[in-house]
C-alpha cells in the first residue's frame, strides 16, 4: 500500500510538472530508490529567501514554451536599400495582363466608337445595333439624334426608352445592350521595364498596363507617385501602397491616348531581420515613425526589439530599442530597420517515451540536468528498464550524418580516382566503381537516429545537462532480443540466460551466404553497439551480422567494413551489399 502510494505521487509531481524541492526527490521505483543513483540525484532547490539569496523556488518544470528565439546577428553595417528588393516586387508577374476586361460594367460610361443594340416591340418594332459617333450620339430610327456619351451603362437603357416613348407613348417596350466598346490604346512611360503603347479597353485597371509594360523598374521605379494623364493634365495619382496592403486602387476609365507615368522612386528605409520578408519600403516623404513601419513589415512572432541604424545631422546613428519603445521612434530616409526575437528563452522543452506515468512532455530551465528530470518521474517498477534509458538528440543525429557523409566522400575520393596499369587491372577497378557507387547510393538513404548513449552496464547513468528538443527513452523491460542483418532467418527469439550469440544466430537459420562471421554487433536498448566477443547477453539486446564486403581488395573491404559499423551505431541497421 505504500509502494502504490509513492506511485501516485511520483505521477501527480510529473502531471504537474513541478520541480520543488519536494519533486526533487520524487521517488521512480517504490520508497528510496530512483532511477539515478542517491549519489547522482539532483539536491533540491533551496527556496528563495528574503534576502534575496538562493534560487527562486517557483516550479522548474512548467508546459509554457517560450515564443523567443536566439539573437539575431546583426550585419556587419547599415544595409543601402538599393541592395533589397521594393516591396510589391512580386506584384507585376504576368498575373494582370492576362486577362482583358471587356468593359460592360454597369459603372462604365459610354463612349464614341462603342456600338448599342437596341430592340423596340409593341406599337413600333426595331432591331438595330447603332454605333456611338464622334459627337456622342446614336441616331433612333424616326426619332433622331439622342446623346448618349457620359451616360453609364446602367443608365443607358432608361435613357433610350425615355427618348422613344415621347415620341411612342402607348404599347411600346425597349430593350437596349452595349454590345461592344472602342479598344483604347495607352502610353506607359517613365520607370518602367518596357515603356510603350499598349492596347486595352476603358475598363483595364491601371495594373493590367503596368503588366503589359514588364512592371515598375525595381531599382528606379516609384511604387508610391504614379500619374495618369489626359490631354497634358493629370486627372488621377496612385500610391500601390494601398493596393498592396488595403485592396484599394483608383479604377479610373482610360480613354484613348492616355498616359502612365511612374516616377522615380521616393527615399527607403530598408526592413530586415525577423519579418516575413526583407524588403525596400519607399517613403511619401523623409520621414516616419516606428510604428507606421510596423504597419508596413509583417513581423515574425516573438519580434521583442529593434535595431535602428542610420545617419543624422550629427552623424551615425544605432540605436537598439524594446519594440514598444520603437512605435514613437523616427525613422528618416536611408534607415536600416532591424527587426529582431531578442528576448532568450530560458526554458527548454524535453519529451519521454517508454515506460513512466504522467506527462509527456516538459518545459524546464535551461540548466536542468537528467537527473533532475529520471527523479521526477514515476515508472512502473517491475515494468521498466531503468538501467537502458538514452537519449534521442537532434544535434547528435547531424553529427552522425555529417560524418558519414564525409566518410563517404573519403571512400569515393580514395578509390574511384585510382589508375589503372593493365587491362585486367582496369576491370577489376570497373567492378570496385560499381561496389562503390551501389553502396554510396545506399548508405546516402539512412536516416542516423541520433542516439545518445546516457546509461553504462555497470548501471550508472551520466547526469548530463538537457538540450532542447530531446527525446529521453525509458524503455519498458523485455523478454526478447532481435536477431537482424545478414541471417536466414531475421527474428525475435526470446532470451535464454544460457544460450550464446552463436544459438541464437544457429536458431536463426545461420548465416547467409552474404554474412561476415568477423563482424557481429550486439546493441543494447540503451544505444550502446560492441562486438560480440566483448560483451554478455541481456534481454532486449539486438544481435546484428554485418554482410561481407564483396572484393579481394582488402584495403576497400576494411573501409567499407567501418563505414557499415559506423551505420550500424548511427540507425541499428544493416545495409544490403
Amino acid at each position: 500500500m505504500s509502494q502504490a502510494r509513492s506511485f501516485l505521487r511520483a505521477g501527480c509531481l510529473v502531471a504537474v510538472a513541478c520541480f520543488s524541492a519536494a519533486t526533487a526527490h520524487a521517488q521512480a521505483i517504490g520508497a528510496g530508490n530512483g532511477i539515478l543513483p542517491e549519489s547522482e540525484q539532483a539536491q533540491a532547490v533551496p527556496e528563495k529567501t528574503q534576502e534575496g539569496e538562493g534560487v527562486d523556488a517557483a516550479p522548474r518544470a512548467d508546459w509554457r514554451s517560450g515564443t523567443y528565439g536566439p539573437a539575431p546577428t546583426p550585419s556587419a553595417g547599415p544595409l543601402d536599400p538599393d541592395e533589397l528588393p521594393p516591396f510589391g516586387v512580386n506584384l507585376f508577374s504576368g498575373g494582370f495582363r492576362g486577362v482583358m476586361a471587356d468593359g460592360l460594367n454597369s459603372d462604365y460610361t459610354i463612349k464614341p466608337g462603342d456600338q448599342v443594340t437596341l430592340r423596340v416591340w409593341g406599337g413600333v418594332e426595331m432591331d438595330k445595333v447603332l454605333p456611338v459617333d464622334a459627337q456622342g450620339n446614336i441616331f433612333l430610327p424616326g426619332i433622331g439624334p439622342l446623346n448618349v456619351q457620359g451616360t453609364s451603362n446602367a443608365g443607358l437603357n432608361v435613357k433610350v426608352r425615355n427618348a422613344i416613348q415621347s415620341v411612342y407613348p402607348e404599347n411600346v417596350s425597349v430593350y437596349t445592350n452595349l454590345q461592344g466598346v472602342q479598344p483604347v490604346g495607352v502610353f506607359v512611360t517613365g520607370y518602367v521595364e518596357n515603356p510603350g503603347r499598349y492596347a486595352g479597353t476603358p475598363s483595364d485597371s491601371l495594373l493590367y498596363f503596368l503588366d503589359q509594360a514588364g512592371g515598375i523598374d525595381r531599382a528606379l521605379g516609384s511604387y508610391r507617385h504614379i500619374l495618369i494623364k489626359r490631354n497634358g493634365k493629370v486627372i488621377d495619382s496612385v500610391d500601390l501602397y494601398d493596393f498592396l496592403l488595403e485592396g484599394t486602387i483608383p479604377r479610373p476609365q482610360f480613354r484613348d491616348g492616355d498616359t502612365i507615368v511612374v516616377k522615380e522612386r521616393g527615399p527607403a528605409i530598408s526592413v530586415v531581420g525577423d519579418v516575413q520578408k526583407n524588403y525596400r519600403y519607399e517613403l511619401l516623404g523623409d520621414r516616419l515613425t516606428g510604428g507606421d513601419v510596423i504597419e508596413l513589415a509583417r513581423l515574425k512572432a516573438g519580434v521583442s526589439h529593434v535595431l535602428l541604424r542610420g545617419s543624422r545631422a550629427v552623424g551615425p546613428i544605432s540605436r537598439y530599442l524594446p519594440l514598444n519603445e520603437f512605435r514613437s521612434a523616427e525613422v528618416r530616409r536611408g534607415d536600416e530597420v532591424l527587426f529582431s526575437a531578442d528576448q532568450r528563452d530560458e526554458s527548454i522543452v524535453v519529451q519521454l517515451e517508454g515506460s513512466y506515468y504522467g506527462a509527456s512532455r516538459y518545459a524546464l530551465p535551461r540548466n536542468a540536468h537528467l537527473g533532475e528530470l529520471l527523479n521526477a518521474v514515476g515508472v512502473p517498477e517491475e515494468m521498466t528498464d531503468t538501467q537502458s534509458v538514452s537519449i534521442r538528440r537532434e544535434s547528435v543525429a547531424q553529427r552522425q550524418a555529417e560524418s558519414l557523409k564525409e566518410s563517404l566522400r573519403r571512400l569515393q575520393t580514395t578509390y574511384l580516382g585510382a589508375s589503372s596499369q593493365t587491362t585486367e587491372e582496369a576491370k577489376i577497378r570497373v567492378e570496385e566503381a560499381k561496389l562503390i557507387q551501389n553502396f554510396v547510393a545506399k548508405a546516402s538513404q539512412v536516416e542516423p537516429t541520433g542516439r545518445l548513449v546516457v546509461a553504462r552496464d555497470d548501471g550508472q547513468i551520466a547526469d548530463i545537462r538537457l538540450q532542447d528538443g530531446d527525446v529521453i527513452t525509458i524503455p519498458e523491460q523485455s523478454d526478447s532480443l532481435l536477431i537482424s542483418g545478414e541471417v536466414v532467418v531475421p527474428q525475435a527469439m526470446v532470451y535464454t540466460g544460457s544460450m550464446s550469440v552463436w544459438d541464437y544466430i544457429d536458431n536463426a537459420g545461420g548465416f547467409t551466404p552474404r554474412a561476415d562471421d568477423d563482424q557481429i554487433l550486439v546493441v543494447r536498448r540503451n544505444g550502446a553497439v560492441s562486438r560480440a566477443e566483448d560483451v554478455d547477453l541481456r534481454a532486449g539486446d539486438e544481435i546484428l551480422v554485418l554482410p561481407a564486403v564483396p572484393t579481394k581488395n582488402l584495403e576497400l573491404a576494411t573501409s567499407i567494413t567501418q563505414i557499415l559499423y559506423q551505420i550500424a551505431v548511427a540507425t541499428k541497421v544493416a545495409i544490403d551489399l
